[in-house]
């Protein structure tokens, strides 16, 4: 189902199978299997439409489906009637949901139902006053799926189908609600349901940012075998990516070298040296003495391969290297005017990128998205016009590429801001992203990097949720794009130069997302 990223102000729900539950099955002699059938055929929708009273309605379904009498048809209808229940959990999300627009969302009914029934429903104890107005067949002398219907709600609703979130339990019905515009919805999961309303009309921002701060200090990083990671890179990112102290649990002050885990190192050697990678994301998210820093980086020209790469580890014993980590070095280097000390390096980092051999990830890191992430992230920190013209429209290529590939929560996320960097908006990944929020307001787990020997990936929902909260705020900083008549391809902008993705964590604004079903 194709999505879409717009604010909706007008949500219509359907009543039967949706916000109230019934009963087929009765005490008389007709079977659920012909009460339902009875309550589909051409009859019934004629009582719903108005043209039938009940009376004439029951006689004629004596007549369609002999031999039960209209006593008999009327009796089963009664039972079906009782049985109606509230679903209380969804009609309780609508007040809330309607609660914190304040006063922005109208919620409206709209039912296959006679006058009689709708009625007796009335009698029924539920929260009545969530609904601006109910819509119901007799009334319009139409029903679903018919357009005239349809075009009924929207005159009488004076509704803007195209802002419109529309949810019944028939495919047929929320076609219809499609083709005029409408977000259509099948409930057919209630669960899965709830959690597209809380996306599609709650704020991701503000629910994003709810769940870092209830959960500041306690941001875990964990293996996809479930086992926790005191770790201090993600920390770092969540820093570098939030700019909130707050939200990490980072050492007061900065060590001179920093070791990727904060504790004791998991599945791993009992000692586990510092490495180059979090030495160099630390050196450049914190402010460091230049004498410190450049003592830093003495040591680390240590570790260059006689092909000029430099390593991983302050550990000649470990000899290994990884795309990624000599971007996060080089960063280092550019930011600290010692560029020209790992010349080899950067053209090293240029052919992974030209052919394209980042595409499974890398050694420690899990997806492409990394290593294209990071390089966005150096051209940003260097701000170097001779790394620009090397990197700059190569990069572009290479994300734009990627635009569109499945993908977990932290590459999606990864990959706008990489866009957002070299003035592509991708809101084809965005459509995708947007749904992968939780209902407590976090993203879902995204992995970021691997144990290198096992093949163990380390994941943390809040690296993902902080970079999915700037995604969308670089993309609220970008020109929306232009119409493009159908076509989900994305639209390039012209500007050769990175620009800097503008943080602004105080704003809160409405976005919407489709969910997909």
């Amino acid at each position: 189902m194709v999505a879409a990223y717009r604010r909706f102000s007008t949500l219509i729900c359907d009543i039967g199978d949706v916000l109230f539950t019934w009963s087929s099955t009765t005490r008389t002699t007709i079977s659920a299997r012909t009460l339902k059938a009875m309550m589909t055929s051409p009859t019934w929708r004629l009582y719903e439409r108005g043209h039938y009273s009940q009376g004439q309605c029951y006689d004629q379904l004596s007549k369609d489906f002999p031999p039960y009498e209209p006593e008999e048809i009327g009796r089963a209808m009664d039972e079906a009637r009782d049985s109606l229940t509230s679903n209380d959990a969804m009609i309780a999300l609508l007040r809330q949901l309607k609660s914190e627009s304040n006063g922005q969302l109208r919620i409206l009914a709209m039912s296959n139902i006679s006058k009689p029934d709708y009625m007796f429903l009335r009698t029924k104890p539920a929260d009545w006053d969530v609904f601006d107005t109910v819509f119901t067949s007799s009334d319009a002398g139409e029903r679903k799926p018919n357009l005239g219907y349809y075009r009924y709600v929207v005159e009488k609703g004076a509704i803007d189908p195209h802002s419109t979130i529309f949810i019944d339990d028939k495919l047929e019905n929320v076609l219809v609600a499609r083709s005029l515009g409408m977000y259509g919805i099948v409930f057919d999961d209630q669960d899965k349901v709830m959690r597209a309303l809380r996306n599609l009309l709650g704020d991701p921002i503000q629910r994003g940012w709810s769940f870092m701060r209830s959960h500041a200090g306690h941001l875990e990083s964990v293996t996809n075998t479930g086992v926790l990671v005191p770790e201090t890179f993600a920390q770092l990112l969540i820093l570098d990516v939030t700019q909130d102290r707050n939200l990490v649990a980072l050492p007061k002050d900065c060590p001179r070298r920093w070791n990727f885990f904060s504790g004791k190192p998991i599945l791993t050697t009992e000692v586990f040296p510092d490495d180059l990678d979090t030495t160099s994301l630390g050196l450049t998210i914190f402010e460091t003495d230049e004498a410190v820093a450049q003592s830093v980086i003495d040591e680390m020209l240590e570790y260059v391969t006689p092909d000029g790469i430099v390593q991983t580890y302050f550990d000649h014993t470990r000899p290994r290297f990884d795309p990624v980590v000599c971007v996060n070095v080089l960063s280092l280097f550019y930011s600290h005017n010692r560029k020209q000390e790992l010349r080899g390096t950067l053209i090293w980092v240029r052919e992974v990128l030209l052919n394209r051999a980042y595409l499974d990830g890398t050694r420690y890191y899990a997806s492409a998205e990394c290593f294209l992430y990071f390089l966005s992230r150096l051209l940003r920190k260097a701000e170097d016009h001779e790394l620009n013209d090397l990197l700059y429209n190569l990069l572009k290529e290479r994300v734009q590429e990627r635009i569109g590939v499945e993908g977990d929560a932290l590459a999606l996320a990864m990959r706008i801001l990489t866009c957002a960097a070299v003035g592509i908006r991708d809101d084809v990944d965005m459509r995708t992203l947007l749904p992968l929020q939780c209902e407590d307001g976090g993203w879902e787990l995204g992995w970021i990097y691997k144990y290198g020997s096992s093949g163990v990936n380390i994941g943390n929902r809040g690296l993902a949720t902080a970079f999915a909260i700037k995604a969308i705020e670089a993309l609220e900083d970008m020109p929306a794009s232009p119409p493009t008549s159908g076509t989900t391809t994305p639209v390039k902008h012209e500007e050769e130069a990175p620009r800097r993705v503008k943080r602004s964590s105080s704003r809160i604004r409405n976005h919407a997302v489709q969910a997909h079903f």
